[in-house]
């Protein structure tokens, strides 16, 4: 029995889980650009500030050149603002708004221009982030909630074009509410 019970557990501590290799961008794609962004919501100047937030991230990794010129960069990222839903979610005792709810999502992708191929899509990338009005302690007025939730998001992006697929995930494509 000690026999049966000692090679159960060598085999599974021989096993080993499957590991994805990481799917990097290629050694060829040393300059990137990240293209204005189409913004399908009402929000003006939403485009702008994730362009600009996608753009910092890039640059503070340091290992790639960043362009504003997209003819001059060996990839890109671009993509399309879908929603922005701002919605109260927890009422006062004069119905006031105590809690709200910002969420973000894009459809986003990578073009490799030296190849003239895309690399990856992410459609329907999401960032949803939960503050307190800003009459509370703690509370943030919606364009600080604004600036945070594109940050937020700016780093996904980031994560998805440095560290590859699945590092990120967007929803599938249900509608959204």
């Amino acid at each position: 029995m000690k026999l049966i019970f000692l090679l159960i557990t060598l085999f599974f501590l021989g096993c080993q889980t499957y590991q994805p290799s990481i799917q990097v961008l290629p050694p060829h794609i040393k300059t990137l650009a990240v293209k204005p962004f189409d913004n399908k919501t009402n929000i003006y100047g939403l485009e702008d500030l994730l362009r600009l937030e996608v753009n910092n991230e890039l640059l503070k990794d340091g290992r790639f050149t960043i362009t504003n010129n997209i003819e001059n960069s060996d990839g890109y990222i671009g993509g399309e603002i879908m929603y922005y839903i701002l919605q109260p979610i927890s009422y006062g005792e004069n119905f006031e708004p105590q809690q709200y709810k910002l969420r973000l999502i894009v459809n986003i992708y990578f073009v490799d221009r030296v190849n003239n191929l895309t690399l990856w899509k992410e459609p329907n990338l999401e960032e949803v982030l939960f503050f307190a009005a800003p009459t509370l302690p703690g509370g943030l007025t919606e364009e600080e909630a604004k600036r945070t939730i594109v940050s937020n998001l700016a780093r996904k992006i980031y994560i998805r074009t440095i560290e590859g697929f699945g590092s990120v995930t967007g929803r599938s494509y249900k509608k959204v509410p």
